[in-house]
């Protein structure tokens, strides 16, 4: 037979109606200790103006240490422990902290300047750029008019419809001499 430990042996016996197990000595349900007193009025004097500066670690511990008061009953929390965390849960820092001054004139600016740039880059294309090919004139686009007539294109609704008016695929001006 298995050899069992006292806190399996605690946890297997029956201890009448309340049910199984020594559960004040495995420490409570789930293994969880409530802190059963107030967080110190130092540590959290000014917290406002300190949570920001407080490394990682210490903002961690703290939030630990609020978190598990909070599991108590409310009424027991101290003023100071209360408006902690409500500051933490949901004060100005981090992402909900105020912008900087002048954060929309800086951000216009940067818009501004890639309107810019993109005009640049945009001229500077159109100005090495060819010329229009020779199928973008009048003439050219009329024989294709004429072709896709000859063709019987699209009989339904197109250029080879009865009674089409439309202007085919003439889009250009005329050819310049």
């Amino acid at each position: 037979m298995l050899r069992q430990s006292a806190a399996l042996r605690a946890i297997a016996r029956p201890m009448g109606k309340g049910g199984y197990g020594n559960v004040a000595a495995l420490g409570g349900y789930g293994g969880q200790k409530r802190a059963a007193h107030a967080i110190s009025n130092p540590t959290l004097a000014n917290i406002e103006k300190r949570w920001e500066g407080l490394p990682p670690q210490e903002q961690a511990d703290l939030w630990m240490a609020l978190r598990d008061r909070m599991k108590v009953n409310w009424a027991e929390l101290t003023l100071q422990e209360k408006k902690a965390a409500y500051y933490i849960a949901f004060g100005a820092h981090g992402p909900r902290a105020q912008d900087p001054p002048n954060e929309g004139w800086k951000v216009f600016g940067y818009v501004m300047a890639g309107i810019g740039a993109t005009a640049v880059l945009f001229g500077t294309v159109r100005f090495f750029a060819r010329g229009a090919p020779g199928t973008m004139n009048k003439e050219y686009q009329e024989a294709t008019n004429e072709y896709l007539k000859a063709q019987n294109s699209n009989p339904i609704s197109g250029i080879s419809s009865e009674g089409y008016s439309g202007p085919g695929y003439v889009q250009s001006a005329p050819k310049k001499k």
